[in-house]
């Protein structure tokens, strides 16, 4: 290394020095006291896996996961199917439009998910909006809160942006030259959409999918809030070790499955085409 690399790279690592001992102090040192506090037991005086026991063995700890489970896969395909229309409908705008679009598309972020889980109550509810139009109809209202569809509805108007960031993306940079070449041979708009447009937006979907499914797996407000008694996940529990039964290894060992499973799917993110520029990292 001559030097002037290596003047360089200590100009680096002095830029990249705050932010990497802010990032130490208030993320990887409690991180790594969660993990150190889950391998203890409840008296906090020894090493032991009795927390990691303890959940591998107990039907609750089995059914919340997965029912934490079932829910990131319905809000995931929830997200996905109002997505993926939106972000294909926006690709087709001059950049004018889309810029707009996309300022309504991110309005959900301008707003607290505790506010917009209130709200959702005053639309939802037994005498909110939507049952009110369905009793213009003359259909009976139907039960939208409090269950698994107050969660899936309240946690997608969350992840469609998380969706369609990525999907936009992948079908903008698409090259235009092949659509009008199977246009040119005669193939009609939705055959190019299934042959053409749709095979090759299946990284961005994919990179959609599993950035929305590890931001699903820590939902903790949006399931107190709009779910009932069945729909309690991970992030619940946690909460319910931590602050009712102040357990703090027990609190501590769910939290760190949970990030094992957000960890396993941001390793599978980074592995999808552009998904590793979603993490941070260069686009492959």
């Amino acid at each position: 290394m001559s030097a002037l690399e290596r003047r360089q790279a200590i100009w680096i690592a002095l830029y990249a020095a705050p932010a990497t001992i802010l990032m130490l102090a208030v993320f990887a040192v409690p991180l790594g006291a969660v993990l150190v506090q889950s391998l203890t037991s409840e008296a906090a005086t020894s090493f032991s896996l009795e927390s990691y026991a303890k959940i591998a063995s107990a039907a609750l700890f089995l059914r919340v996961g997965w029912t934490t489970i079932e829910i990131t896969l319905l809000a995931t395909c929830f997200a996905l199917f109002l997505a993926y229309p939106l972000a294909y409908y926006m690709a087709q705008q001059p950049a004018h439009r889309r810029a707009l679009l996309m300022v309504l598309v991110l309005v959900p972020f301008w707003t607290s998910v505790l506010v917009k889980s209130f709200a959702f109550t005053v639309l939802l509810g037994q005498s909110g909006l939507v049952n009110t139009a369905i009793g213009w109809l003359g259909l009976p209202p139907v039960k939208l809160l409090f269950n698994r569809v107050g969660v899936v509805v309240g946690m997608s108007h969350f992840l469609v942006p998380f969706m369609v960031l990525p999907i936009l993306t992948n079908l903008l940079n698409q090259p235009r030259e092949l659509r009008l070449a199977a246009a040119i041979l005669g193939a009609s708009k939705w055959r190019i959409f299934c042959r053409v447009t749709l095979p090759l937006s299946l990284p961005g979907v994919m990179a959609g999918v599993l950035l929305v499914m590890i931001l699903s797996l820590g939902f903790y407000v949006v399931p107190a809030l709009l779910g009932g008694r069945q729909d309690m996940m991970l992030a619940n529990l946690v909460d319910f070790y931590a602050r009712e039964l102040i357990n703090w290894p027990m609190a501590s060992a769910l939290s760190v499955i949970l990030m094992g499973a957000a960890a396993t799917a941001a390793i599978f993110l980074s592995l999808v085409p552009g998904g590793s520029a979603l993490l941070g990292g260069e686009e492959r």
